[in-house]
């Protein structure tokens, strides 16, 4: 037997009213069936648009790990648009979790991160917009749940500052960042160093990730990678001295900024 989709243009039209009447199992299977379509109207503008509404409002509680592991398993799908929305779904999760203390178990953002974590940083297609698939986004939908998981789980701060790290130096990168990837990286990074707790060391630890890449460089063209770890370390220069609106400046913002300036001498040596 089949069962009619719901009809996603009314529920637009009507300003993603959730359908009470239909209970949330079957919502979570629609919406993770068409968070892997190719058609960006299908997969943006009515399923994200309505996962992120329902999410935050609490419509969906009842299958939020569900939601959360049907995306955790598109990590590893073949097609690319199905794995970059998959951290945006995360994001909502975790985010919705942090509200409600006890609604997301530990186990179960431990679960997702693993899944997140090998996908982050070996991602080869970063490409932020296509022309026929619309928004990928995978750096800046990955750093948008890096930071979602450093509050959903603290004692991984450290290595999601490294993830990002490896994740703006991963050398296969063949896209140079159009798309204002390194301002997310850049965001996300700065809500992560402002997590209570963290110490100047920790602070800073994870820009070895970044001197260790860019270690032996010389004369010559700069590396696609290269030129996207200097604009996300730009972008986070900027983002730590002058504090992001909900959170403002980090406690080692002064710290942090000055590894950066280091790093950033390297191509610009004429820097105070």
């Amino acid at each position: 037997m089949t069962v009619d989709l719901l009809d996603w243009p009314s529920i637009a039209a009507d300003d993603f009213s959730c359908p009470e009447a239909v209970p949330a199992p079957r919502i979570a299977d629609e919406l993770s069936t068409m968070l892997v379509s190719p058609d960006p109207a299908i997969r943006d503008d009515y399923a994200y648009t309505a996962a992120a509404r329902w999410i935050r409002e609490g419509r969906l509680d009842a299958v939020l790990e569900t939601l959360g592991d049907s995306a955790t398993g598109r990590f590893t799908h073949p097609e690319i648009q199905a794995r970059t929305f998959a951290p945006l779904v995360l994001c909502s999760v975790l985010t919705r979790g942090a509200s409600v203390p006890g609604l997301v178990p530990e186990e179960a953002a431990e679960r997702w991160y693993a899944g997140f974590s090998a996908w982050y940083p070996a991602e080869e297609d970063t490409r932020g917009w296509d022309d026929s698939l619309g928004w990928l986004h995978a750096v800046a939908h990955g750093a948008d749940a890096a930071a979602a998981f450093a509050k959903a789980l603290p004692h991984r701060r450290t290595e999601l500052l490294e993830l990002c790290a490896r994740r703006m130096t991963a050398p296969q990168a063949d896209y140079r960042y159009t798309q204002l990837e390194d301002a997310r990286l850049a965001r996300a990074l700065t809500r992560i160093l402002l997590s209570p707790g963290l110490t100047s060391e920790q602070a800073t630890g994870w820009l070895t990730v970044v001197a260790q890449a860019l270690h032996g460089g010389g004369p010559g063209p700069v590396p696609v990678w290269a030129f996207n770890t200097f604009a996300t370390l730009q972008s986070l220069h900027l983002h730590v001295t002058r504090g992001i609106t909900d959170g403002g400046a980090p406690p080692h913002a002064e710290a942090v900024a000055a590894e950066v300036t280091d790093l950033l001498r390297l191509p610009c040596h004429w820097l105070a």
